[in-house]
This record gives C-alpha cells, structure tokens and sequence, in this order.
C-alpha cells in the first residue's frame, strides 16, 4: 500500500498554515495612532506576530519607526528577526528567569502609555508561560514549582490558567490595568476549546470571570501539594483578578484573529481533495489522551465494518495525568495509544500534532510535534517486540515512537492553535 505519511504531513501543514501570522493577522491590525504604537506580543507566535506587525505600519503604512516599540516574548527557538521590537525567548511550558524579566519589562513599558499611543498586544497560545509576574508574597521557584505540579495532575488548560491567573500580576485583566491610559487593541490566536478570551495566554487584557474561590477549588481538586505562600495568595483579597466593569477596559478591545476551527477547516479541505469521507469531530476536544484514542479507534473499526474510505479529524487539547517517568506529550500519548488498540488493523495512518511543532517536551525547539502511526511503525514495533502498554504505563510515548520511526519532527511553526488529530481509514 502506498505511504500515507505525505498525505497526513501535507493536511496537518494546511491547517497550520490556515493560522500563520503573517497569513492572518495584516487584516485585523487597526488605524495607525497619533502617538507611538506599544506592541506588547507573548506566546509562540509572539515574534513571527511583531513581524507581521512591523512590516504592516512600517512598509504599508509608511509608519514613522521612532514611534514603534516593543517587546514580543516567545518559547526558546520561536524567535525571528525584528526591525524594532525587542525579542526575547522565554521558557515553555516551565516558566524560566527570562520569561520573569519579559514580563517586568513588558509591565513597565505599558505603564508608559499615554492617551495618545496604541498598545497593541499580540497573542498566542503559550503566552501563561511566557509572562510570569508573581503576585506579592509568591516568589518565582514557588510558581514554577505550581506549574509543575499543574501539568503533572492532568488538569485542562482552562482550569490551569484559572490559578495561574490569580497568582499573577500581569495576567487576568491586570496588564491593561497596567497601560489603560492608552487606547489598548488585543489581537489573539486562540490555543484553548471553544476560543474563550480570558483562557488565551490568561486574558491579561480581558475581564476575568473566574474567582480565587475557583483556583482554591482545583488546587483541592487535584490534590495540589503548595506552598504556604500559594496558599496565602490564593486567599488574599487583593489578588483578584480584573472583573467586567473595570475602568482597565473602557478603550480596549479585543479579537479573534486565528482559531482552531479555521485551521480545522483547511485540514477537512485536504481530506475531502485527497478523496475521503470525513468524519469531523470538532476543534474543542478535551479529556485523557488515551481515553480519546480508544474512542477513536472504536470509530475506526466501524468505518471499515462500513466499507467506507474515512478520515476522522478532531482538534482541541487532550491531557496526559502522568505517572511515569518517561517523555512524551498528549499528541503522542494519543498515538501509542491508537498503535496498541489498531495494531491489527490493515489500511490504517494517523497522525496527532500540535501545531505550534511542539508536543509536550522539555522546552526545546527539537521536541517532537507528535507522532504518525502507520503499516511502518506497527513493523517496527512487531520486528523490535514492543510493549505499547509498557511505554504507556512510563508515559515514555517519545522513546516508543523514537524507535519505531513515527515522531512528527516539524519545529517551531510560529502559530498555535492546539492539536490535529487525523485517523485516515482507506
């Protein structure tokens, strides 16, 4: 049978490209002001966003470049080159020192806003990470230590980004309180199920309508072992975030440049051209990543009992609660479990990609996207006698994959708007 690995790269390229800043984001870039223009980026398209920026109010506009300034924060490896916004490449999904230098820089230049300049402030998924301002009393190790323990316990991103954002001094509302003397225009690409404004990057320039009651409820839902000092902030007062009727948001907006069912779409248009049925689960989905699987797997089998020629597509954010020691991500998880539960089945592919090019991982530009199961995997696991159970059981899907030949290298694509996931069932 022919390879499909061509036809699942070149529909996981289409919906990526469907987000790429520099495809969507010149549309949406508002009038040029009176005053300097404050362009404030964070998260993994934050530097291909400045870009797409600068080239706009520069060479279109004809913008004076004295006037333009910033700071676009992003993952190590997202960076590209800037004319007049200074870059700097942060840590992702652990926050590090030069995400908490970002976002003092980013808060001081934004408290120099005036009534006549713009802050326009871009951003994309990865941007919680990339923006760490403790609040009072926190100190930085005792958030990183918080985020850790918050990837581990297998929470969604809402949930994680409802603490996140009331132990922070930037995020929840509280980075337009910061420059709200300016006309503030927030530009985003939404990395979160059902594109809620407050979840991107933690809505630092949107009303908040999550509480601390909230983020002590999922600190006692997971059984999050924290700091006193995380406790003690989570019951302080002055540590709520900005709420609806904030005189923080009486000039600013906010948009929706990018979305995960945009890019879901171009991925079902390269399905249906290559001559399948599509199955179209939808752009929000979230549960356990090998949950997920034995659900789609299930699909599968019925698509062949029918005869049929199907592609099942779905997005969203799975998660991982992790109990092993191994490497891996939920796009990868999800495939080593699809590999276990298919393996003998003929006349199956699947990919499963996040498409920022980074699928969990340690922070490195080199971190695998996900991983493609195939008839070439499934050889390679039968002629080596894997265990996909076994590599389950350690969350070590990378080392399995790695053996096998099925990761999905792309790097840094400079957008993110969560996971692709696509069965091909011929």
């Amino acid at each position: 049978m022919t390879s499909r690995r061509p036809l699942l790269r070149a529909i996981f390229d289409a919906a990526v490209a469907a987000a790429h800043p520099d495809i969507v984001l010149p549309a949406f870039l508002p009038a040029a002001p009176k005053g300097r223009i404050i362009c404030l980026a964070a998260g993994k398209g934050a530097a291909a966003m400045a870009v797409a920026a600068e080239r706009h109010y520069l060479d279109t506009l004809g913008f004076d470049p004295a006037k333009l300034t910033g700071i676009a924060t992003t993952r190590h490896g997202h960076g590209v080159p800037t004319r007049r916004v200074k870059v700097i490449e942060a840590g992702h999904p652990t926050p590090d020192e030069a995400g908490l230098k970002a976002a003092e820089e980013t808060l001081q230049l934004a408290a120099t806003a005036e009534a006549d300049d713009l802050m326009l402030v871009l951003i994309s998924g990865g941007g919680s990470a990339n923006w760490v301002a403790p609040a009072n009393g926190v100190s930085f190790a005792q958030k990183q230590q918080l985020t850790r323990a918050l990837l581990r316990s297998g929470a969604p991103i809402g949930e994680m980004n409802t603490v996140r954002k009331h132990l922070s001094r930037i995020k929840g509302g509280r980075l337009a309180r910061a420059g709200h003397k300016a006309e503030i225009v927030t530009l985003a690409i939404s990395d979160v199920p059902h594109d809620d404004p407050s979840a991107i990057a933690s809505g630092p320039t949107v009303p908040d309508p999550t509480t601390l009651a909230d983020a002590r409820a999922i600190v006692a839902k997971y059984k999050l072992e924290v700091d006193p000092a995380i406790a003690r902030a989570l019951e302080d007062a002055a540590n709520e975030s900005c709420k609806p009727g904030d005189p923080a948001f009486a000039r600013a907006s906010f948009e929706l440049i990018a979305r995960p069912a945009s890019s879901l779409e171009a991925a079902v248009a390269s399905v249906k051209a290559a001559g399948y049925d599509v199955l179209d689960l939808g752009a929000d989905l979230e549960g356990e990543a090998r949950e997920v699987a034995a659900d789609h797997a299930k699909l599968a089998r019925e698509a062949r009992a029918l005869g049929r020629r199907m592609a099942i597509i779905s997005g969203g954010e799975l998660t991982v609660t992790v109990r092993g020691q191994g490497r891996g991500g939920p796009n990868q998880e999800y495939a080593l479990a699809l590999a276990d539960l298919l393996k003998d089945m003929e006349g199956v592919a699947a990919l499963a990609g996040d498409t920022d090019g980074a699928d969990g991982g340690g922070g490195s530009a080199s971190d695998p996207a996900g991983a493609l199961v195939d008839a070439e995997v499934i050889a390679a696991m039968r002629a080596q006698q894997l265990d996909p159970q076994a590599y389950l059981a350690n969350n070590d899907a990378t080392a399995f994959f790695a053996a096998t030949g099925g990761l999905l290298q792309t790097g840094p694509t400079l957008t993110n708007v969560n996971d692709v996931r696509v069965i091909l069932v011929d």
